[in-house]
């Protein structure tokens, strides 16, 4: 078949646009006629010196458009009916806009404050966060194009809010070798990470002016998602062995406590294990007095001297434990994989909740993970991140020891990918200050707080980088704490 195309290669826009433009002018004035046969986008794009994704996208125009029919086994034909008498316009460029007011014409609620960007430095030592460079990959990819060789289109679909059941099954076979739980899939549910879990649970959990215990220092996104409720907050201690339980039994004897929620393995952000018998306690109370425990299972999986302590989930037999984790430390954040086990009523509810904001996760990545823990690879990981880990804790153990001496007073933490060290007489926010011009960054106190007040304490990580750069990280940190003045005024 001959077929010529009038083609103004010279106006704006994209090509397949210009194409699929001068194809509806074609067929508007009569040359191309209803029924006619199109050449195929192979040979089209050959005679116009084209990609044949060009001619490919030009025809999913036209036929988004009504102009023309695609037949399997057939081939490519004018539509029968015209959409209009007169071809569509294309446009050559987007109409005039306005800009968008920078000011709000209406009113917002005044207890969520607008989110803020942490500083960026060459050297982070901000405390838990993972080196992304040694994120596996080439495995994860590989991982990718498996499930979706298995799934296909499935996993493109609307699925299961509680999470894909595959990967809710392999969680559970985890928890069960690592963890010392034996979850079924109906008590796992896939989210976000753990901040959407422990949000979620929140929600169900809490009406206002519920009483929440928490820890001091601690996880200050974690309270706010709480205080979301309109629950109330009250600060717990934390001392060298975990939470202070006999602070909560004081609590408790003045007010109804709906839930405590606690990092007690590699408590965030003072790194201590929460004591055997407090965590026995703890549970004893749950029990009695019928509150939730809320068990952030902080940096579980990096813990390098002697045998990790199980979570308090595993010695739960009242129900009164919800278990939150996520896999952002050791795979990467970006992902956004947690879980929460609870018991099904919970999860279901939690399910039903989340399809109010969110349906459900990313059923390829969910897929992707499940292939890493069924066949091993993602236990790998962990072991080769884990000695990665404790070799750059000893070596900042090391740096800080030589730069500071007893300036610098911190126990070796046992765990995680931070240590949390005390400067006594020493004004860490300038010296924090200090740091970051030194493109360095750490936190200090304040941001564990929870009256906000400065404190002589710091959280130094040594996840993020290797050993080289926490060398020489230490060796800047040791130079802003000779320029900052080190005492406070």
């Amino acid at each position: 078949m001959s077929f010529e195309l009038a083609l103004s290669l010279d106006r704006p826009g994209p090509l397949f646009v210009a194409i699929a433009a001068a194809v509806a002018e074609d067929i508007a004035r009569g040359r191309l006629v209803p029924g006619a046969r199109l050449p195929g986008t192979r040979a089209l794009a050959e005679s116009l010196g084209v990609h044949r994704n060009t001619v490919v996208a030009a025809y999913a125009e036209l036929e988004a458009e009504g102009w023309i029919e695609t037949q399997a086994a057939r081939g490519t034909f004018v539509a029968l009916s015209r959409p209009a008498d007169r071809p569509r316009r294309f446009a050559k460029t987007a109409g005039p806009r306005s800009e968008v007011p920078r000011r709000l014409g209406f009113e917002l609620r005044r207890d969520v404050a607008p989110f803020m960007a942490p500083p960026t430095a060459r050297f982070d030592l901000r405390g838990g966060l993972p080196d992304l460079r040694l994120a596996p990959h080439a495995v994860l990819a590989r991982a990718y194009r498996r499930a979706l060789a298995k799934r296909g289109g499935a996993l493109l679909d609307y699925g299961d809010p509680r999470g894909l059941g595959e990967l809710r099954v392999g969680l559970g076979e985890m928890l069960s070798t690592l963890r010392g739980l034996a979850p079924a899939a109906d008590d796992v549910m896939v989210t976000r990470g753990s901040q959407m879990g422990l949000w979620l649970a929140g929600q169900l959990l809490l009406e206002p002016d519920d009483v929440v215990a928490v820890e001091s220092f601690g996880y200050a996104p974690a309270w706010r998602a709480l205080s979301s409720t309109g629950a109330r907050l009250r600060p717990i201690r934390v001392d060298e062995q975990g939470l202070v339980v006999s602070d909560l039994e004081a609590l408790l004897t003045r007010q109804r406590v709906r839930a405590v929620y606690l990092t007690p393995h590699h408590q965030y952000p003072t790194t201590v294990v929460l004591s055997a018998g407090r965590r026995l306690r703890l549970l004893e109370l749950a029990r009695e007095h019928r509150f939730a425990i809320l068990e952030d299972d902080y940096d579980n999986e990096f813990h390098y001297d002697g045998r990790p302590v199980l979570p308090l989930a595993s010695a739960d037999r009242a129900g009164v434990v919800v278990y939150i984790g996520t896999l952002s430390k050791v795979l990467a954040p970006g992902l956004r994989i947690g879980f929460v086990v609870a018991p099904p009523a919970l999860v279901e509810r939690m399910a039903a909740l989340r399809v109010q904001v969110d349906r459900q996760g990313d059923q390829a990545t969910e897929a992707a993970v499940a292939e890493l823990i069924s066949d091993g690879e993602l236990a790998r990981h962990v072991r080769r991140m884990r000695r990665a880990f404790h070799a750059r804790r000893d070596v900042l153990v090391s740096e800080l020891r030589g730069h500071f001496g007893d300036r610098l007073r911190f126990r070796v933490p046992a765990g995680g990918l931070a240590l949390w060290a005390r400067a006594p007489g020493v004004d860490v926010e300038a010296w924090a200050t200090a740091a970051l011009a030194r493109d360095v960054s750490v936190r200090t106190a304040k941001d564990f707080s929870f009256d906000g007040r400065r404190r002589p304490y710091l959280r130094i990580g040594f996840g993020r980088m290797n050993e080289d750069e926490l060398r020489e990280a230490a060796a800047r940190l040791a130079r802003a704490f000779s320029e900052s003045g080190r005492s406070r005024g």
